[in-house]
């Protein structure tokens, strides 16, 4: 099993972006879609300040079909 350790939601965001191909504007477009109006400065300062809330990172997930999933690991 392969393992990726993140330290913030901007890394894993970032990463889900690159793989798809998606800027953050277009996220925020994809976002603002859904309900709440979303803007690319306000979601980079989310995400650039660490106050991306989970259910926005799940929103995101979602909007970019991945989930997330927690499993107990060994050492």
């Amino acid at each position: 099993m392969y393992f990726m350790k993140y330290t913030n939601a901007n890394e894993i965001v970032k990463t889900l972006l690159m793989k798809e191909n998606i800027t953050i504007t277009r996220l925020a477009q994809m976002l603002s879609e859904k309900g709440k109006k979303y803007y690319q400065q306000t979601l980079s300062a989310k995400l650039l300040k660490g106050t991306l809330k989970v259910n926005e990172l799940i929103e995101i997930c979602r909007i970019l079909k991945y989930e997330i999933n927690f499993k107990k690991y060994e050492l």
